[in-house]
């Protein structure tokens, strides 16, 4: 008896942890909360840690990641899996095996906030696989330098060097790459880089050959506005919270933590900022920017009065190699055609929907792959034990429109 009271007691302690209030509309909410509480506990511990001085909290999360996660390069059939260096930057190659003689290729930067996660994992391994088999392409995951060890500009430089080797005619020759059918891609952080590369490489006279697309997954754009609309709609929807991204961004950037709840006050954007030129708020005004469908009821929060000297401090937040939206839209003209995922149950959202626009505006033919029943991350669990529904199918579409225009 007394056994069974305390295993009642320990499930409805779980049951406690576990459930979260969900939005109505999202992608089987269940295995969300168990996701959820899973990323939760290791973000407890890590802090725990960081808080004893044993590590900094993303290196211990980081540890149980590689320990669970990250597999061995393993060939098959179709495919064949190695490790490189491309352009100094480690890499796993997916070389499919027979097909056409030239191959579409695609290099690929993995999300994890700039700090967390790795090409090498299962689920990036088996997302990177069913591409090259699907497509007949040479795909390329790559794994930048992590914060909090490297900061803004390293992971920015590691992803630029790989993709220019990715474009070179000695890795074009070495994988038999038709240099008329390229791609840069990621997901969340990873697309920031995408975005970033393919602005930079866009301007770049010297290139004989450049991306043909840009293929962005609900990519992480900018750091100004922590209240757009779908951050204020989804600032408590698992599994990345509104105060996370913050505190990805100021370890991305190298800035103070400390500087995290000015971040979310939009303290940092306020209208006496002196180093915020007046022509960066325009380029994410998501109220000009966004449909009224997105908008909703919601309304933008612009302070007056902040804390002074903080765009100063952390200049990074206006550098658009950083922030990709804050580009001038001659860049972004030059920039190839775009697909660009968001999902309704994101902070995110709006960053991508905001990009997708001015992409438009600028004259880039793009495709929008909005999921209203998506959530942050879900691409990547499209794979048992943690597959669903909403993971198979963006998956399907990103690569069905690498398929079709690429």
């Amino acid at each position: 008896m007394k056994l069974r009271w305390i295993g009642s007691v320990l499930l409805s302690a779980a049951a406690y942890y576990v459930y979260l209030p969900l939005p109505t509309g999202v992608s089987e909410p269940w295995k969300l909360m168990l996701l959820d509480a899973l990323f939760r506990s290791c973000m407890h511990v890590g802090d725990m840690a960081h808080a004893l001085g044993v590590c900094h909290r993303v290196s211990l999360i980081n540890q149980v990641v590689s320990w669970v996660e990250v597999i061995e390069p393993r060939s098959c059939p179709s495919v064949d899996v190695s490790d490189i260096l491309l352009g100094g930057v480690p890499t796993r190659v997916f070389q499919p095996i027979g097909g056409q003689k030239l191959k579409r290729g695609v290099v690929y930067f993995h999300g994890g906030g700039w700090a967390l996660a790795s090409g090498r994992m299962r689920s990036y391994d088996l997302l990177s696989r069913k591409m090259a088999e699907d497509l007949d392409a040479v795909i390329m995951s790559v794994d930048y330098r992590l914060a909090p060890e490297v900061v803004f500009p390293g992971q920015y430089e590691d992803a630029l060097a790989a993709s220019r080797a990715f474009l070179s005619a000695g890795v074009r020759e070495r994988y038999g790459l038709d240099p008329q059918r390229l791609c840069v891609s990621g997901d969340s952080a990873g697309g920031n880089l995408a975005a970033a590369v393919a602005q930079e490489l866009a301007q770049d006279a010297t290139l004989e050959v450049r991306f043909k697309a840009q293929a962005l997954v609900y990519p992480v754009l900018q750091a100004l506005d922590f209240h757009t609309a779908s951050y204020q709609q989804n600032h408590d929807v698992p599994i990345l919270y509104r105060p996370v991204m913050a505190r990805f961004w100021l370890q991305y950037l190298g800035a103070d933590p400390a500087l995290e709840p000015l971040l979310l006050a939009n303290n940092h954007s306020s209208l006496d900022q002196g180093g915020l030129p007046p022509a960066v708020r325009p380029k994410l005004d998501w109220t000009a920017l966004l449909p009224a469908g997105r908008r909703k009821h919601y309304r933008p929060v612009v302070r007056a009065t902040g804390s002074p000297g903080v765009v100063e401090a952390v200049p990074a937040l206006t550098d658009a190699r950083a922030a990709p939206l804050l580009a001038e839209q001659a860049v972004l003209a030059r920039t190839p055609r775009a697909y660009v995922m968001t999902c309704e149950f994101d902070v995110l959202r709006d960053d991508g929907l905001m990009y997708a626009r001015r992409l438009r505006d600028a004259g880039v033919e793009v495709t929008g792959d909005h999921h209203e029943d998506g959530f942050h991350g879900c691409m990547v669990f499209a794979y048992p034990p943690v597959s669903s529904a909403v993971g198979r199918r963006s998956m399907d579409n990103y690569i069905r429109w690498l398929d079709q225009n690429l």
